[in-house]
């Protein structure tokens, strides 16, 4: 058993992060390992990269290894994920019997409606390199843009919308954006006939258009947002959740395009960037320290009465994005926390879990049995110009659902969490209190933990400075268990 404190990878310096990347810059030397092929280089910032090159040489790197990233990540490999009839499938709360068949139909709606953002080639170029696409080292990035996604959906849509014009695949092993060669008409009975989709052979497979049905007003309102919220994570400069912005937020971590993003940096860099974004409506991002929830630090994030504590019945609240970065095991992940993961999904609160596998990140959205249910950015598609009237969504929804075991999971990861006011705040709390002491039970250290009070008042932020400043002490190891601990990079980066 791999008995590593989650809150270990709070423990890191600056200097620390800035140094964890350990990756090998892709050149001519390079091309025999198929291992590093994902890398990328920034123009003008990479070690290899001379300044005496000239722009040509720069260009025809850049588009060769687009070409590279096109090849590996943008063909579609279907694969099966199998289901069983026998064990309910959860999904954000909501539970899913596939005895039945229109619990079949519901999931895949569901699922279906999630927002789906995934590599994309071909958008402007990232400031101060020569990258268009971020294909091989961005998976981080997208599966945090999909974490916030969700958290924007429920804010402004609420935790059961739907999207009307959802297009459904006739089984469950299809992978890829949705195209009318797998789709049938929203509200199908028959989920074994696809109707053929009248297309435009002029337009890419990406660009189909869903049949349209009659909206209500409300229907039409919701798609209003839907379509603005899909457009904050364009792939441009201007969009708030983009690419580009959040590459610039990382730099403030060490971080800059082409570096590999840890599911803690993820974090923080979208808190930055809801702080950033006026047009987030009353919505606050927090993310933890230390493993630990604290009340007080949340509540005053919230708070948004002037004059009132943040606790006064009068007060009124932001809503909030709670983000939990631990880690869960030492070189692999720990079971003990399986049944705890699994509680924490079935929360209605729970919006996701980034993390994945050891450098290839995923977003988890649910489970069935002993394998997570999860989005994968690593499908590399065109961009899209979203500030077009009536841009093409379908590349930004996914209609086919994966499987992984925990087994495989990396033990570094990120939980998110949304309450819309103070009411729901507190019954999110009481809630992961019954969950983490519950599974705490099984194993030494609990996933995280929810306290009273503000960081301040554990004389945390002193902690977190002398910590930066030398090596952590952690439990006291076996010889055996020493001479298997984690570096300091496998706490960061996955």
């Amino acid at each position: 058993m791999n008995s590593v404190s989650p809150s270990s990878v709070q423990y890191l310096s600056q200097d620390e992060l800035r140094n964890s990347d350990g990756r090998q810059l892709l050149n001519s030397r390079t091309s025999s390992q198929g291992s590093n092929y994902s890398g990328l280089l920034s123009g003008g910032g990479a070690a290899c990269s001379q300044h005496s090159e000239p722009d040509e040489v720069d260009r025809l790197k850049s588009k060769l290894f687009s070409v590279w990233n096109n090849v590996k990540y943008g063909w579609t490999v279907k694969t099966k994920a199998n289901f069983s009839k026998l064990s309910p499938v959860h999904l954000f709360g909501h539970v899913y019997h596939f005895e039945r068949e229109e619990d079949v139909e519901r999931f895949q709606k569901d699922f279906a409606s999630r927002i789906w953002l995934t590599y994309r080639r071909e958008f402007q170029q990232l400031e101060g390199t020569m990258l268009t696409t971020d294909c091989g080292w961005g998976c981080m990035l997208r599966s945090g843009q999909m974490l916030l996604a969700q958290g924007l959906i429920v804010h402004f849509l609420g935790r059961d919308w739907i999207w009307p014009d959802v297009l459904l695949t006739t089984g469950l092993s299809e992978v890829g954006p949705m195209t009318a060669a797998s789709l049938s008409y929203s509200g199908t009975a028959n989920l074994g006939q696809a109707p053929r989709i009248p297309t435009d052979r002029s337009r890419r497979s990406w660009e189909l258009q869903a049949p349209r049905h009659t909206h209500s007003p409300d229907e039409l309102e919701k798609e209003r947002y839907h379509r603005k919220i899909i457009s904050w994570f364009a792939d441009r400069p201007q969009a708030p959740f983009g690419i580009h912005h959040l590459v610039d937020l990382g730099r403030s971590s060490g971080k800059k395009a082409g570096d590999w993003y840890g599911p803690s940096i993820a974090a923080h860099i979208i808190r930055k960037a809801v702080d950033c974004c006026s047009e987030a409506g009353n919505l606050v991002v927090y993310v933890s320290q230390d493993c630990t929830v604290y009340k007080g630090d949340v509540a005053n994030l919230a708070n948004k009465s002037k004059g009132k504590t943040a606790w006064d019945p009068g007060a009124e609240w932001k809503a909030v994005i709670i983000l939990v970065p631990m880690r869960l095991g030492g070189e692999t992940f720990n079971p003990a926390y399986v049944d705890c993961v699994k509680e924490l999904l079935r929360l209605d609160f729970c919006i996701g879990i980034i993390g994945g596998k050891p450098r290839h990140s995923l977003y988890f959205v649910g489970y069935q049995d002993d394998s997570l249910l999860f989005l994968d950015p690593h499908y590399c598609q065109l961009f899209v110009d979203t500030s077009k009237e009536n841009f093409p969504l379908e590349s930004f929804h996914c209609n086919s659902p994966r499987k992984t075991t925990f087994s495989k999971v990396d033990p570094s990861c990120t939980i998110g969490f949304y309450v819309h006011h103070r009411r729901e705040f507190e019954h999110l709390c009481l809630e992961l209190t019954q969950v983490l002491n519950s599974a705490s039970a099984k194993e030494k250290y609990p996933m995280f933990s929810v306290v009273e009070g503000c960081a301040q008042e554990y004389g945390l932020e002193e902690l977190c400075s002398r910590f930066s400043q030398q090596t952590v002490q952690g439990p006291q190891l076996s010889r055996r268990s020493r001479a298997k601990k984690p570096t300091t990079e496998e706490f960061v980066v996955l």
